[in-house]
């Protein structure tokens, strides 16, 4: 979806007059906590969930996921000028701590963005350089143009400048290294709520930001958020039926029936803008894990094997209890790019993934190290346990590490895995972004979550090719021609689109959000 050259806020948020009348405090769970909360050090969407209650970005996607103006009141491709966008930066904005936000403080934030070691910076390659013209005012010009720049900024946090300065985090946190800042564990945003306190992995609360810029034009019904993690969906579970909390996000799919029975409590449901999927070291001379001198992923035959036995149906019906969509590419329907072709499930085939196999010179099978996060994505610890019992049939014997997303994503990144499961979605709803992150050469800027040492140098001509064209036929020729590539060399292995479940106090009035970004500044109670 290519963005508009200019959305006015007026137009958008004008109708959305409402007031705080009946503000409540709203207690709310979910398997993991944010990894940090330095805005720019991780792409990954719990993190973003609570970011986003703290922070603004210059653009935003709303419940329904339509692009919305954020701190941004308008934009446009300056005229005569192909690779300068221009932004109108909202004016009487001012940060918690009483900072006024200022052209200056977004310039810094997308600089700050687009540095090592921030995990944002995949985004913002096109970038090359940003500038405060006036106070309210920024260009940001493009080394080519590039038509989704807009759609990239959805999940780009504005920080304080001055903040950042005083406090010494003037660079995004290091996480793969273990890195401790300031910013880790303080914030200081524009956005709806402001923290109160924190302990990570425990209790964050935050309060209502009465001084918030939208508190006249959205429901802002929440005075008081509370978020509590909780590892265990059992736990979770029990917490929401005992009123301990009042809002569960992504539902155990085993207890999905039984909330919805259960008095007081309701389910929204919806598909999510995520696939989950197995990523494999395609490119290593050998596997660190395998009792092999080699590297079995390396032959498209086995991968080809792994795709035909590990059977996304079977998943869906005795993992996922009906609540996934098999996939057979990693992009949403959401996307564009999207091919109902590609995304077409082949039939599980374990008599010719053996074959496969045999053809390869892994009759005999091998011996692998699957890693996995066990409190990340929907059910994804079973699924791995699942893919191991299905791989088995074939020979391959699988070791499976499943452990918390903090150790997931910690060492992932430093590619210490040979096997892993790993979910994507695609906030700028474009193949772009995916293949800029999973498919480029990981090179520093592009391919930064490419742990499988896939290169091609055609598919890496068309990625940046993507990002610069602005006739949307040609576009999407390339779009295709790139997925074509991927699709037969068979560089990941697809399990299923993911459906999301919220539960929650049957006098809550909220939908669920495609990109399971809860925007509590939307919910409304129904007193």
């Amino acid at each position: 979806m290519l963005p508009k050259k200019t959305l006015l806020a007026t137009a958008v948020i004008g109708a959305m007059l409402a007031t705080a009348a009946n503000a409540e405090t709203l207690r709310w769970t979910r398997s993991a906590d944010s990894l940090t909360m330095d805005p720019h050090s991780q792409n990954e969407g719990p993190t973003h969930s609570v970011n986003h209650q703290i922070f603004d970005t210059l653009v935003y996607q709303d419940m329904d996921v339509e692009y919305q103006p954020g701190l941004a009141t308008e934009w446009h491709v300056k005229e005569d000028e192909p690779t300068v966008w221009v932004f109108k930066i909202r004016e009487g904005v001012t940060f918690h701590e009483g900072q006024s936000l200022t052209a200056d403080d977004v310039a810094f934030s997308i600089d700050r963005a687009r540095r090592e070691p921030a995990d944002m910076r995949g985004l913002l390659t096109s970038i090359s350089e940003v500038r405060a013209v006036d106070d309210y005012t920024v260009e940001i010009e493009t080394h080519e143009p590039n038509p989704l720049l807009p759609n990239n900024f959805t999940n780009l946090f504005i920080m304080s400048r001055e903040w950042a300065e005083e406090h010494g985090v003037e660079e995004a946190q290091n996480y793969s290294a273990g890195e401790e800042t300031y910013a880790v564990r303080n914030a200081n945003g524009t956005g709806p709520f402001r923290v109160e306190s924190r302990e990570p992995d425990v209790r964050t609360v935050f309060v209502r930001n009465d001084d918030y810029w939208g508190i006249d034009h959205y429901p802002m019904e929440i005075s008081r958020l509370v978020f509590t993690p909780i590892e265990s969906a059992s736990t979770r579970v029990a917490a929401l039926l005992s009123g301990e909390v009042d809002f569960l996000q992504e539902t155990p799919v085993q207890d999905i029936e039984r909330l919805a029975n259960a008095d007081g409590i309701k389910n929204e449901q919806g598909a999510e803008n995520r696939t989950i999927f197995l990523g494999m070291d395609m490119a290593s001379a050998q596997l660190r894990t395998a009792d092999t001198d080699d590297n079995p992923f390396a032959d498209r035959r086995v991968r080809e094997a792994i795709n035909l036995a590990v059977d996304a149906n079977t998943i869906q019906r005795a993992v996922m209890r009906g609540n996934s969509q098999p996939a057979g590419m990693i992009a949403p329907p959401f996307v564009n790019g999207y091919s109902e072709e590609m995304d077409e499930v082949l039939p599980a085939d374990v008599d010719r993934a053996r074959e496969l196999m045999e053809e390869a010179g892994y009759g005999d099978g091998f011996r692998v190290t699957l890693h996995c996060p066990n409190d990340r994505y929907v059910n994804d610890e079973q699924i791995c346990q699942a893919v191991v019992t299905m791989l088995a049939r074939i020979g391959i014997t699988v070791d499976l590490v499943a452990q918390t997303r903090s150790l997931h994503f910690a060492e992932l990144p430093r590619g210490e895995y040979d096997f892993y499961l790993l979910g994507w979605g695609v906030p700028t709803m474009d193949s772009e972004y995916v293949f800029n992150y999973l498919y480029h050469t990981r090179d520093g800027n592009h391919g930064t979550w490419n742990f499988t040492g896939f290169s091609d140098e055609r598919v890496d001509e068309l990625i940046v090719a993507m990002g610069q064209e602005t006739d949307e036929d040609a576009r999407n020729e390339m779009i295709a021609e790139a997925w074509q590539i991927v699709h037969d060399e068979i560089i990941y292995i697809p399990i299923h689109h993911q459906m999301l479940t919220w539960s929650m106090r049957d006098n809550i009035d909220f939908k669920v959000q495609s990109e399971n970004t809860p925007h509590f500044k939307y919910l409304r109670f129904n007193n």
